[in-house]
């Protein structure tokens, strides 16, 4: 089974309340094997009000937030019956397991989020030269010391002033030269 992003439905204006709720609910079932990702669609938008710049952040869409996971039957109650949950996108409601968001559709919403989707079967290799995309080491180069494909990580090594850094790295920090 493959992990895929599904669209749940909340209650508009409670989003971020939901993946809170969600993502507690997450690590005290320990369903971290099957429930990966939460997010609040959101991007930061440009205002002008009387002549002064403002950044403001709105929700793309209003009343639903995405989840990677793997469809088993018990990651589906998991999310289903986390307060706040009205039900998912892609399901008639009638106890049958929802349709999942295209590979088009996840990487289009998460592109306008600065975001991208993380393929599972990234096949690392110690020793491979990857390029850092993003946090503090963006745009320097490093070599993959440790995968966990459990975690999504990679242990890589990084030149820092002339001296090898360990660090820790999530996969869709990274991407391959």
């Amino acid at each position: 089974m493959q992990k895929e992003w599904y669209v749940a439905n909340t209650y508009s204006g409670h989003e971020s309340k939901v993946k809170e709720k969600l993502q507690m609910r997450v690590n005290t079932m320990g369903m971290e094997d099957y429930i990966f990702r939460i997010i609040v669609p959101e991007q930061t938008e440009v205002e002008f009000k009387d002549g002064v710049q403002k950044e403001k952040v709105k929700k793309m869409f209003p009343g639903y937030i995405l989840v990677e996971m793997m469809m088993t039957d018990e990651a589906w109650f998991v999310v289903r019956n986390t307060p706040g949950v009205t039900g998912f996108i892609g399901s008639s409601g009638k106890g049958e397991k929802p349709f999942p968001l295209t590979k088009e559709e996840v990487d289009n919403i998460l592109s306008n989020m600065g975001l991208r989707r993380v393929e599972v079967d990234s096949n690392f290799k110690v020793d491979e030269t990857i390029k850092i995309v993003s946090g503090p080491f963006a745009g320097m180069f490093a070599k993959v010391k440790e995968i966990d494909m459990d975690n999504q990580k990679l242990g890589v090594d990084i030149d820092l002033f002339g001296q090898e850094t360990r660090v820790d790295l999530d996969f869709n920090e990274i991407d391959r030269i």
